[in-house]
């Protein structure tokens, strides 16, 4: 109920895309022609498959990372990567010049730890990916029903680090402070009424750079699936959480 409230509040494209989501099928996002000037193929964490997952390599072929609220990462206490190098910069002088973040697109990144899920073997297969991504999809729903105490010891109990799934943190601010695909899946998870942790992965092209949105326009169109433009998404944000 809560999900179809906030859903109708949403543009149609914004609000399908969220039943897509919650139906477990992926959607498309690009961010903008001015910043990375890509498209995500992403999927809702928490229903992940080893099929799905497996589309993402193929079919998109870039780095498939799984997306989490800055509200989750604040509860476990998980730092960001550029955090890591830093404080281990005295035992490690190396890391010093290389933790400068010095993008091209954004002023930081938003990696964060790498995991494992402790059920798997190597968590590179298909199913093993599935499984750790889903466990943490499965988390972000729960972790409001959760003590702080319970959120740390599942975490603690299902994962390990480091791993093959890598965890990137939406800002705090969402939308309002950064407008990569990280920020841009979990507030339309957020708007959407769906748990936050979005799993994305960059499509690529046969030249060797990212595909073109022309031509990721169309394949969402021929699988029949929503293809969203960030500038969509970060105007619906802004009327979204000002009402």
């Amino acid at each position: 109920m809560v999900a179809a409230q906030l859903a109708r509040r949403l543009p149609p494209e914004l609000a399908a895309a969220g039943r897509a989501l919650a139906d477990g099928e992926p959607v498309l996002i690009f961010d903008a022609a001015d910043r990375e000037g890509e498209t995500d193929l992403v999927i809702l964490s928490e229903l992940a498959t080893p099929e799905l997952v497996r589309l993402l390599r193929h079919d998109a072929g870039g780095w498939i990372c799984t997306a989490i609220s800055d509200e989750l990462r604040q509860r476990l206490g998980l730092p960001f990567y550029a955090e890591l190098l830093r404080r281990a910069e005295t035992d490690f002088p190396i890391l010093g010049p290389l933790a400068r973040e010095e993008l091209r697109y954004d002023r930081r990144s938003p990696f964060g730890l790498h995991l494992h899920h402790r059920a798997t073997y190597t968590g590179i297969p298909d199913h093993d990916r599935a499984l750790a991504i889903r466990a943490l999809g499965e988390l972000a729903r729960d972790a409001d029903r959760l003590s702080d105490d319970a959120l740390h010891a599942r975490f603690t109990s299902e994962f390990s680090a480091p791993g093959h799934l890598p965890v990137i943190y939406a800002a705090p601010g969402l939308l309002s402070e950064r407008k990569g695909h990280t920020e841009l899946s979990v507030s339309l998870a957020r708007m959407a009424g769906l748990s936050e942790s979005m799993t994305v992965c960059e499509m690529l092209g046969d030249s060797g750079g990212a595909r073109s949105p022309d031509a990721a326009r169309a394949y969402a169109e021929a699988h029949g699936w929503s293809f969203l433009e960030g500038r969509s998404i970060v105007r619906a944000w802004r009327e979204w959480s000002s009402a």
